[in-house]
């Protein structure tokens, strides 16, 4: 049996550093509240060179620029940040105990009242030399929602297969006129060709082989045809959700793995909530801090309510 003082216990343990978890980190300090956030390595936001939707930013702000002054926002109200990666999450009495991946640094077990998954998803990358100083360069873009709005009148190219990419090659016609879908796989997974090609978007078989990244250009040369040059690339390859920790212990998600919540970001396993990007497909910021918000006000009146 563990003696009290080999387990650190916490009123709300925060698995993810990214916006979701720093915000509702944030809430929680201010709440008042023993709060430790679990930080697994870079989350999702760090990858973006400047974002011009995120409110309060109308000149732009860098992923790593925000996520450093939001972790320094939840460590002036008293939340704690450690390195690692939960790996098993089960109840200890009313609430729970996770436990790390070998690599972490040691610590005891941590234990707490509730618990806030933002762990996020994971971008399918494409094995591209140099795809990641892509990325942070905007030469490659994965989220159109995000920043469309800068690839304007751009000669825009969507790597993908089948509908997904059409959905997003489809999406980016609202911003120019030249949009191409650089489809790997057969053609007979794009569900409606036609009316993708109504849009104005064209179809361009290709092998992954036969793209490459270079510093002010995205170079195509498929087999057979005329070489292509474009300006920048989305993905449209899909993600892995992060949730792992809640799925394996039975709650409920739909079929790509996002976690279905209540209103108050509750998933079906009670005190285990939800926000962010695990939540649901609309990955944004704004979307993120919000559900964070809604979860950390409704998880402090929860432990209100149990301690009288």
């Amino acid at each position: 049996m563990r003696t009290p003082d080999a387990t650190s216990h916490y009123d709300v343990i925060i698995v993810g550093a990214g916006p979701a978890g720093l915000t509702a980190a944030t809430y929680l300090g201010r709440f008042r509240r023993k709060v430790l956030i679990l930080d697994g390595g870079s989350p999702r936001a760090s990858w973006i060179p400047e974002s011009h939707n995120t409110p309060g930013f109308p000149r732009g702000v860098g992923g790593p620029a925000l996520l450093t002054e939001m972790g320094r926002q939840a460590r002036l109200y008293g939340a704690e940040r450690r390195m690692g990666r939960a790996r098993t999450l089960e109840r200890a009495g009313a609430g729970f105990e996770l436990t790390l991946d070998a690599d972490a640094p040691e610590s005891p077990p941590l234990i707490a009242r509730f618990v806030l998954l933002a762990t996020g998803v994971v971008d399918r990358l494409p094995d591209l030399p140099g795809v990641e100083a892509a990325i942070r360069a905007a030469k490659v873009r994965m989220c159109p929602i995000c920043d469309a709005y800068e690839a304007i009148d751009q000669k825009i190219a969507v790597l993908g297969e089948g509908d997904l990419g059409a959905r997003e090659a489809a999406f980016l016609t609202t911003y120019s006129k030249t949009v191409t879908l650089l489809h790997l796989g057969p053609l007979s997974t794009l569900g409606q060709p036609g009316a993708l090609k109504a849009k104005g978007v064209e179809i361009l078989p290709i092998a992954l082989s036969n793209l490459s990244l270079a510093p002010d250009r995205i170079e195509a040369n498929p087999a057979g045809g005329a070489s292509r040059t474009f300006d920048c690339l989305y993905l449209a390859l899909g993600c892995e959700m992060q949730s792992r920790l809640a799925v394996q212990w039975g709650a409920a998600h739909d079929a790509e793995g996002n976690l279905i919540v209540n209103a108050h970001q509750e998933t079906s396993i009670e005190r285990l909530y939800a926000a962010g990007d695990v939540v649901r497909g609309l990955n944004q910021i704004a979307v993120a801090t919000g559900e964070a918000a809604i979860a950390a006000t409704d998880i402090h009146k929860r432990l209100r309510e149990l301690d009288g």
